[in-house]
C-alpha cells in the first residue's frame, strides 16, 4: 500500500468525515489533559513543538550529546521563521518547568544540556499521531493504526519524518489567512476544530455550514481562552464575510462559508499527507509492511 497524496486526501468523499473525526480526537486530547495546551496552544508554539519532538526523537545512543540542545532548537526555530531566540528559549525553559521535557542522565560533557520529551509529552504526541493514522485507514482501508500501536519505533521514527516534511511544506506551516488569524492566536486551533466537529453534516457543494448554534461565552469557559481574544478572532473572520450568526448580536446558528472550511481543509490535508508518507518510510527503513485490515 502506497501513502495517499494531498490531493487523494483532499478529493476523497470521506474527507470531511475525517475531517469531523479528527477535530473530536483532538479536542479529546485537549479536555482530556489540558496542561497539554502548552505545546500547542498557537501555530506558532505547535511549529516549535513538532521541531523540538524531530531534535529529540533523532538522539542516537552512539552520539551522547546528539538530540534536543537549545542550541541546536534555537537554530531550528529561527531558521523556520517560528519565534526569536528569546521566544525559543523561553518556551524550552516553560516546558521544563511543566514537566514536558527532561534532562537526559549522564550527558558526558556537563556544558551541554540535552533534553528529552516525558512520558506524559510523548503520549500527547502519539495520539495525535494515531488519531491521524486511524483517520487515513477510513479513507483507503488501511490498517495503519493497528500496525503502529503494535511497534513503538514506527512512532519514533516516523514523527521527525513527519515534522520535516511538515515544516517545509508552506501550505501547513504558513496557513493562509482565512484561517491563519485563528490559528496565530492562543488557542485558537481548537476553537477552529471545534467548530469543525460541531457541523452535522458536510455537503462540499453547499455555500454555508451551520454549526448550530454557538456562544463565545461557552467557547472560553470549555478551552480556558479569554473573551477578549475570541471576539477579536471571529469579528475579523465576520468582517470579512468568512462566518456569521443568523440572529443579530451573535444568536442562533453559527454558519461557516465554503472558503472558510475548504481553507481549513486544505491546510489540514498537507498534514495528513505528511503524516502518511512519514508512517510509510519508517516502515520502509524498518523493513516493515502493512496493508488492507482485515474487515475491510
Amino acid at each position: 500500500m502506497l501513502p495517499m497524496t494531498r490531493a487523494e486526501i483532499l478529493a476523497h468523499p470521506l474527507y470531511p468525515a475525517i475531517e469531523k473525526q479528527i477535530a473530536q480526537h483532538l479536542i479529546g486530547i485537549h479536555i482530556r489533559t489540558p496542561r497539554m495546551s502548552r505545546l500547542k496552544a498557537s501555530h506558532r508554539k505547535w511549529l516549535m513543538t513538532q521541531s523540538l519532538f524531530s531534535l529529540a526523537l533523532r538522539r542516537t545512543p552512539d552520539d551522547p550529546l546528539s538530540g534536543l540542545t537549545a542550541t541546536r532548537f534555537v537554530e531550528t526555530v529561527m531558521k523556520l521563521g517560528a519565534a526569536s531566540r528569546n521566544t525559543a528559549t523561553g518556551f524550552l525553559a516553560e516546558l521544563v518547568a511543566y514537566k514536558f521535557l527532561r534532562d537526559v542522565p549522564d550527558v558526558p560533557d556537563k556544558r551541554v544540556r540535552v533534553l528529552e520529551p516525558t512520558e506524559l509529552s510523548l503520549n500527547g504526541m502519539r495520539s495525535w499521531f494515531h488519531g491521524h493514522l486511524a483517520c487515513l485507514d477510513r479513507l483507503d482501508g488501511g490498517n495503519r493504526e493497528m500496525t503502529s500501536l503494535a511497534d513503538d519505533r514506527i512512532f519514533m521514527m516516523a514523527q521527525p519524518i513527519g515534522a520535516d516534511i511538515m515544516l517545509n511544506d508552506r501550505i501547513w506551516r504558513d496557513p493562509v489567512d482565512t484561517i491563519g488569524h485563528f490559528l496565530w492566536s492562543d488557542l485558537g486551533g481548537i476553537v477552529l476544530h471545534d467548530l469543525m466537529a460541531r457541523v452535522e453534516e458536510i455537503d462540499r457543494s453547499a455555500a454555508f455550514h451551520s454549526c448550530g448554534p454557538v456562544s463565545l461565552t461557552d467557547l472560553s469557559e470549555t478551552y480556558q481562552v479569554s473573551t477578549t481574544n475570541l471576539k477579536r478572532m471571529f469579528k475579523k473572520a465576520e468582517t470579512d464575510e468568512l462566518l456569521h450568526w443568523d440572529l443579530p448580536r451573535r444568536r442562533g446558528n453559527l454558519l461557516l462559508t465554503s472558503r472558510f472550511v475548504e481553507d481549513y481543509f486544505s491546510w489540514q490535508s498537507a498534514k495528513f499527507a505528511a503524516v502518511d508518507q512519514a508512517f510509510h518510510q519508517a516502515l520502509a527503513t524498518l523493513g516493515l509492511k502493512t496493508g488492507k485490515a482485515e474487515a475491510a
